[in-house]
């Protein structure tokens, strides 16, 4: 037993010392001599072929301008990182070209110190030129709606299964899985920077994955890893020691809401409040396809997504630990009788639900990396879990799936800026009309 706790003490002390130095400023200290704005100008013609354009004026007010050349590049630099408004020259386009949104002659962007940052101007011709008059309601928009609900639901999924089966094996509310989603964008963006081992400076030049960043696809992985190894943590260290000490879950809740502050500051204190982004797939432009637009990264993200939550159903259903995890869900006491270790299987969960906040987290990192970008989504998390049921992973994938796409379909009647406030509208219904959720049971039975 003394071993076992030793061990524990040196794990979560080891595990304490790699976030910070992780996080660290000297991680981020890289010069910014050379940073700018950039992009390409490009339409489509009649033909479907591609139309670069030369002789575009682009400017930034108090830095420089720059004008696009025969490829339709330009580039702008800027001094430092920082918030910088770009504005395009409509007079400079050749007759027959404008903007696919007339009023977007202005771009904000935030430069941050890793990279330059790179910004699209949507262009159309005349003979491609969507009406003004379109409907709100046209099949292409409800389509495009569509299209990002469901994407946005998908991410939601993956966040909530985790959420929903935490407290489906140990009945607690965690308001910390908010700082596990952030986790998997925090550690993704490091991977993807700054390395493996060099991150922590020790092997400054050496390639990579050691001392310099790695790519995308092999930084999403170890975010993952990452993310279930804070999963094992959190419950080992905090909420195992609650559990076996009788701590009630109405105080162990109080601590996740704690824990949720503890970490979102620790987060901005060693990462700074400036977003950033990704060094691989910053910046695309949105393929189109049946009248939606969607880009290549966030097509990709999907398929991933809904290859895992198959994995995932697969995983509960057929496999030993899946039923297992199911069994506690369901009656712990029935479990615990039955010869299942229902500590290790609630071990297994905050792994699996940790790694799977983390894998979302990457995704929703993919327009700007945030210290609080967790606590931003929470809200539609619980919605999600709630709607569907809470301890149901099917029904957490469904609530995700549902609260997606009404929030997108909202912006059809609301302001933009107000779509979030669908899902809270969305929870407060769910608990008035149906408690137990779309999934849930009228009684938990333990």
């Amino acid at each position: 037993m003394l071993r076992r706790r030793g061990f524990g003490r040196w794990l979560f002390t080891g595990f304490v010392c790699a976030t910070i130095f992780a996080v660290s400023p000297t991680a981020q200290a890289q010069s910014s001599d050379d940073l700018g704005v950039f992009g390409q100008l490009q339409y489509t013609d009649a033909t479907g072929a591609k139309v670069f354009i030369e002789g575009v004026e682009l400017s930034i007010d108090d830095v420089g301008g720059a004008t696009t050349d025969k490829d339709g590049n330009f580039r702008i630099p800027v001094s430092s990182p920082g918030e910088y408004s770009i504005t395009l020259n409509t007079a400079t386009l050749p007759e027959g070209v404008t903007l696919k949104d007339p009023l977007r002659t202005n771009l904000v962007v935030t430069v941050s110190e890793n990279a330059d940052q790179r910004i699209i101007f949507p262009l159309i011709t005349a003979d491609t030129v969507i009406e003004v008059s379109e409907s709100s309601f046209s099949v292409r928009r409800v389509s495009q709606l569509t299209l990002e609900g469901l994407k946005l639901g998908l991410y939601l999924a993956m966040a909530s299964i985790g959420l929903s089966l935490i407290f489906g094996t140990t009945g607690l509310v965690n308001f910390a899985h908010a700082e596990l989603i952030t986790w998997g964008t925090l550690m993704a963006y490091f991977f993807n920077i700054y390395g493996l081992v060099g991150t922590f400076g020790f092997f400054a030049g050496w390639p990579a994955p050691f001392g310099a960043g790695v790519n995308f696809i092999v930084a999403t992985g170890l975010a993952v890893v990452m993310g279930g190894v804070l999963g094992y943590v959190l419950n080992r260290v905090v909420f195992r020691p609650a559990r076996k000490s009788g701590v009630s879950l109405l105080a162990q809740m109080v601590m996740t809401i704690g824990m949720a502050i503890f970490l979102r500051y620790v987060f901005v204190y060693f990462f700074g409040s400036r977003y950033r982004v990704y060094k691989d797939y910053g910046s695309q432009r949105a393929n189109s396809f049946l009248g939606m637009e969607l880009t290549s990264r966030d097509a990709a993200a999907m398929v991933v997504s809904i290859i895992i939550l198959i994995a995932v159903g697969i995983g509960l259903s057929r496999t030993r630990t899946g039923r297992a995890m199911r069994a506690v869900s369901d009656n712990r006491d029935l479990a615990e009788s039955s010869g299942i270790n229902v500590e290790r299987v609630i071990a297994q969960v905050w792994i699996f639900g940790g790694a799977l906040a983390a894998l979302s987290g990457t995704f929703f990192g993919f327009d700007t990396v945030k210290w609080d970008i967790g606590a931003r989504i929470l809200l539609l998390v619980f919605a999600a879990v709630t709607l569907g049921g809470l301890g149901t992973s099917y029904g957490a994938l469904v609530g995700a799936l549902m609260v997606g796409i009404a929030i997108n379909w909202s912006t059809l009647v609301i302001d933009t800026e107000l779509k979030n406030m669908t899902a809270l509208v969305m929870l407060i219904l769910a608990l008035l009309l149906r408690p137990q959720g779309i999934l849930g049971q009228k009684q938990r039975i333990g």
